[in-house]
């Protein structure tokens, strides 16, 4: 069975939400799965070293689960209008997979959440694509075929899926926001299968 994985970092669990979501959104397609990861946080401590395996929720990823995966959802909260870096730190790790083309003609998509409503939902969401080209992985995002995009007054954007969560973090996802996230991991979902789960595991 092909597989979607959904990789994501979150702080306060908003981000978290959203990568349920999208599973869901992935796994409404026929013969395709979602992975969920994660990815450690980055410490300033260089002494500092994460356990191999988290106290609770999904792994931690690894460069064989996008090795292994046949399309790619990836969702980080907003600093400064750019990803997290705990995710930019695993993403810069893997050159290796870069240099081999391992990548290369995988669907791929993105998403995040942001305290404000113009907290840099869009500039983040585009500076995660920013790799994923860089690997050859073709972009999707949520068209305006899906109604939400036209009516939502929290998040949702044609460049992927988006979040409000309140400057406390504490505000829940909008009914616009949870179909929107399952939209755009159906719509990877779909794509894996027009493109015959080309990359599927074993």
């Amino acid at each position: 069975m092909a597989e979607v994985l959904v990789l994501y970092y979150s702080r306060y669990g908003a981000t978290a939400d959203m990568a349920r979501l999208a599973c869901r959104g992935v796994e409404e397609n026929a013969g395709v799965a979602a992975r969920l990861r994660t990815v450690p946080a980055v410490s300033a401590e260089t002494a500092a070293i994460a356990p191999s395996v988290p106290d609770a929720g999904p792994p931690y990823a690894s460069v064989r689960d996008l090795e292994e995966c046949s399309g790619l959802i990836l969702g980080s909260p907003t600093r400064f209008g750019n990803m997290a870096a705990p995710l930019k730190h695993f993403l810069d790790g893997t050159s290796a997979l870069w240099l081999s083309g391992g990548m290369v003609g995988k669907p791929a998509a993105v998403f995040t959440s942001t305290a404000t409503l113009h907290g840099g939902q869009e500039a983040t969401l585009l500076s995660m694509m920013l790799p994923l080209m860089h690997h050859g992985m073709m972009l999707l995002g949520l068209p305006y075929t899906e109604p939400d995009l036209h009516t939502t007054t929290s998040g949702g954007t044609p460049y992927g899926a988006s979040h409000v969560s309140g400057q406390r973090s504490d505000r829940p996802l909008t009914d616009e926001e949870k179909r929107l996230c399952r939209a755009l991991g159906r719509r990877v979902g779909e794509t894996v299968v027009r493109l015959g789960g080309a990359h599927a595991r074993g």
